[in-house]
């Protein structure tokens, strides 16, 4: 049976043989005629099946998230147990599974770390602890009722509505390999992975794309918000439980690319010729003011970032991104904010960090060195001084230091609080340097971690 919509997916029921369940992962894009309606009956549907014993239900439309220190804490040293045991299993505290589960779980954990690893350019070992540590706390969280009692014989629906980043799209993946049936719910848009990723689920198209707020999973549903869209499409496709082992590789024809457009839109230029200040000024379409939160999701400091990579990667500072737990970013001439809590990657020493958010970009491109930079050169800073959207400003270089071994350019362009994480640019339009530090005893010394260490740093993000 062909999945094609939203009540065929909470109808259907995967077979079961040779202890093998089959099972469903796909990703619904659109709104269909009767989208909330069909939601709304399949919560109805299942609520009777759950009290009738014949399956688990659970549709959410966030994850949870990690509170405190002590409760990170707790997962980390989860994580540590399962990498010391991974060959007897996985110790959930409070889990009454069976050895069979934790051995079905520990297998899932591998595979989804495999993947992480194979689609995260340049993983650290603190990154993937991390993610690994969020897919503990998830599981764990589910275990209360959801995923308690598990057998592979049981019919287990999970749906999700909420962020489908890559770390949540690898967690709805891991429960397929749970034998749960996972519907990801994409009435605005289709995630933005490589396609090698996005196979292992199918994607069903609904109908138009639209932004429309899916109410939770109670019998009393809030007021609908919507706002038109572009339309998307998709296929249908259903993958088993049972899987052979297989090395995956991110080629440069997996990443998805946005079209074609004019210059002003992408921020690039055709050639290297020397812009007038109006050119590089439409530059500030591919910089971001980042908001950054703390626990409780209060707004700690703001600063700015450059787009580095199409696939939602932006540079900024360590001393920026470092302050908080999550992310709030926007870009000039774009409505939506961005939430993340992606922070890939960072080096405190060389104060640079790099976030990630779920849009393709057009990133500005990053000067080669074909010259060296001299004194007297003309640059213009871009960024967000103060909490001033995208300030353009102009001068030159007017030397180079060194800082605690890291090379630094200093420019007279006027920067200011709320400016760090933003483009220093030579007058071709490349990225020379990120704006780091500002004196303010002395007038316009300003410094740039300059673009050697940049290239260095961001290596396989560009």
């Amino acid at each position: 049976m062909s999945i094609t919509s939203i009540s065929s997916f909470s109808s259907i029921k995967g077979g079961y043989r040779a202890n093998c369940r089959d099972v469903y992962f796909i990703r619904c894009i659109g709104c269909g005629a009767n989208y909330l309606t069909e939601i709304q009956e399949m919560d109805r549907l299942w609520k009777e099946k759950q009290e009738c014993g014949q399956g688990h239900y659970l549709r959410l439309r966030e994850l949870p998230k990690l509170q405190t220190p002590e409760q990170a804490g707790k997962y980390i040293s989860l994580f540590e147990e399962w990498r010391k045991e991974q060959e007897n299993g996985v110790p959930l505290e409070g889990a009454k599974a069976g050895s069979v589960f934790r051995a079905v779980l520990s297998k899932g954990l591998s595979e989804a770390c495999e993947l992480f690893r194979t689609f995260t350019p340049a993983a650290s070992e603190t990154m993937e602890r991390n993610f690994l540590t969020k897919m503990l706390f998830w599981t764990e969280n589910l275990m209360g009722s959801f995923l308690h009692g598990w057998d592979e014989k049981t019919n287990r629906k999970f749906v999700y509505s909420g962020t489908a980043k890559l770390q949540e799209y690898l967690f709805c993946y891991f429960l397929t390999l749970l034998g749960v049936d996972v519907m990801m719910l994409l009435p605005a848009r289709d995630i933005v992975l490589a396609e090698e990723l996005k196979g292992l689920s199918a994607a069903v198209t609904l109908g138009e794309t639209k932004d429309l707020e899916i109410p939770p999973y109670t019998h009393e549903w809030a007021e609908v918000r919507e706002r038109p869209q572009a339309a998307s499409c998709g296929t249908t496709k259903a993958v088993s439980i049972e899987r052979t082992d297989r090395k995956t590789r991110r080629s440069e024809a997996d990443v998805e690319r946005p079209a074609a457009s004019s210059q002003e839109n992408t921020g690039r230029v055709p050639e290297r010729r020397e812009l007038e200040f109006e050119e590089l000024a439409r530059l500030a379409s591919s910089v971001v003011m980042i908001a950054v939160h703390d626990p409780e999701g209060e707004v700690v400091c703001t600063g700015s970032g450059i787009m580095i990579g199409k696939g939602g990667y932006i540079l900024t500072n360590h001393h920026v991104a470092g302050k908080g737990v999550s992310y709030s970013v926007r870009i000039e001439d774009d409505e939506t904010i961005y939430e993340s809590d992606e922070l890939i990657k960072y080096n405190h020493f060389q104060d640079l960090a790099i976030l990630r958010i779920d849009k393709m970009l057009n990133p500005i491109p990053l000067y080669k060195g074909d010259k060296p930079l001299v004194r007297g050169q003309k640059v213009v800073a871009i960024g967000s001084p103060l909490g001033l959207f995208n300030s353009v400003s102009d001068g030159i270089i007017s030397g180079f230091r060194t800082i605690g071994d890291v090379d630094m350019i200093q420019f007279t362009a006027p920067i200011s609080s709320g400016s760090s994480g933003g483009a220093v640019l030579n007058m071709q339009g490349e990225i020379i340097g990120i704006s780091t530090a500002g004196f303010d005893s002395g007038q316009n010394i300003n410094l740039a971690v300059d673009y050697r260490t940049v290239a260095a740093f961001v290596r396989g993000f560009v």
